[in-house]
């Protein structure tokens, strides 16, 4: 059995998870500039226990940003399981707003690193993109969602709520919200 095949010790999952919690959280308040020594510090983990998870910085923001788009695909999930196909979209579409607010740069930096999140996403079967994209044609078809919207539409409604930079997004939000639905 190799070593990519083998589970990890407890150990080493308590630190590759104490990892990951610092560098999200550092990268969220600090932002991408923040130093590998100073997430191990914060992980209570040398540096070379980060190197070992993770072997460069890309990898460990796509390892943060692919965790968290698992966390918000079982979140879609259960939003179209529990809601209304208009309700599921509309709650999942101000939940990416304020998900991409929170975590701008990581994605950006990703972007900007020749990282392709769609394809790792939809090979993690945690593409939140195809999630909003399917709860929109349900939405649609159900008659809750304007018909003439279309993905690249919503797209570009969420680069617009994510530009806006008053103190109340959720007043936007609202906004385009109400603009989506039918009547």
């Amino acid at each position: 059995m190799s070593d990519q095949q083998r589970p990890m010790r407890a150990d080493a999952q308590r630190n590759r998870a104490s990892v990951m919690r610092a560098a999200a959280d550092a990268f969220a308040i600090d932002g991408l500039s923040v130093p590998v020594h100073e997430i191990a510090r914060r992980a209570g983990v040398g540096t070379g226990t980060v190197s070992r998870h993770f072997p460069s910085k890309e990898s460990l923001y796509a390892a943060v940003l692919l965790d968290r788009m698992a966390e918000l695909s079982a979140e879609a999930d259960a939003l179209a399981a529990e809601h209304d196909a208009g309700a599921a979209f509309l709650a999942l579409f101000a939940r990416l707003i304020h998900e991409g607010t929170a975590h701008r740069g990581l994605a950006e930096a990703l972007a900007g690193s020749g990282f392709d999140i769609e394809a790792a996403a939809t090979a993690a079967d945690c593409n939140v993109s195809d999630r909003l994209r399917r709860l929109l044609e349900r939405a649609q078809r159900d008659g809750t969602i304007d018909p003439d919207v279309t993905f690249a539409a919503v797209k570009a409604l969420m680069a617009g709520c994510l530009a806006y930079d008053g103190p109340d997004p959720d007043r936007v939000i609202d906004v385009v919200s109400r603009g989506l639905r039918v009547g």
